[in-house]
């Protein structure tokens, strides 16, 4: 069985830029995404004579999707070792007010589908005493977001989830971490309906900036991996303000 690196939300932003990376350094590849017209467009793009492409509609955000994909992962006996959960949705706006199906769907998406699919996949890469697993977070991780009140919270939650598995892993051969951007240029600020004058809205770093150091420090197995020295900078900084008065200014940062 060929190993393969499996990559979701993998015909946009960081998704794309990560799948993008993972044929030229000759991975053969398996994406995920909703829109199959999407992922053919960039399974054209990637397929080459070295790595085999293959990719598989699916919404994650709905239940027994992540099932779907390792069923099609284990009927074409693709052995998955490196899985890369890079998937995840955005809303602004304060939650009294929220589309309660949006949010649910957010939850479902970015914390749900990340445990199952890590579920479903690890078991093999224990036995095989060797995997990368690459979990999207964000600085939001570390915070406490206003305005963002459940993509904040489910950011913790793949934080938290990530670094625990880490050191449930450690001398296994299977590696867990956890990349945390900033604002990057994607489509994420359109999508969560964030404000013109947002964080997200004038950011200058790139999807493939972020792929290109995420995916380094996946091969590395670090369990937390912040990009940019000001994010970690300014995550250190915000240890030493009081978690109330913390929120209050990344509420008005989020405006």
């Amino acid at each position: 069985m060929k190993p393969y690196t499996l990559i979701t939300g993998a015909t946009s932003g960081i998704g794309l830029e990560l799948a993008r990376i993972a044929t030229r350094e000759k991975r053969n590849l398996v994406m995920v995404s909703r829109s199959e017209k999407d992922l053919k467009i960039v399974a054209k793009e990637l397929t080459d004579l070295e790595s085999s492409v293959e990719f598989l509609a699916a919404d994650l955000s709905q239940a027994g999707e992540a099932q779907k994909v390792f069923n099609f992962c284990a009927k074409k006996k693709l052995n998955i070792t490196e899985l890369i959960n890079n998937a995840g949705s955005g809303d602004y706006g304060e939650f009294a007010d929220s589309n309660l199906a949006r949010q649910t769907a957010m939850i479902n998406l970015n914390v749900t589908a990340v445990t199952e699919l890590t579920r479903l996949f690890l078991p093999a890469m224990r036995a095989q005493k060797a995997g990368r697993i690459l979990n999207l977070g964000s600085v939001a991780s570390f915070l406490t977001g206003p305005n963002m009140s459940v993509y904040f919270a489910t950011k913790n939650y793949v934080l938290s989830f990530s670094r625990a598995l880490s050191e449930e892993l450690r001398g296994s051969g299977v590696t867990v971490t956890c990349l945390c951007p900033g604002a990057t240029k994607t489509g994420f600020g359109k999508s969560a309906h964030v404000s013109t004058s947002h964080s997200t809205a004038h950011a200058k770093t790139t999807a493939r900036e972020v792929a290109e150091f995420g995916w380094y420090q996946m091969q590395s197995g670090e369990p937390v991996a912040i990009y940019g020295a000001s994010n970690r900078l300014m995550l250190q900084l915000a240890k030493l303000v009081p978690r109330n008065l913390l929120a209050r200014v990344v509420k008005k940062v989020q405006k």
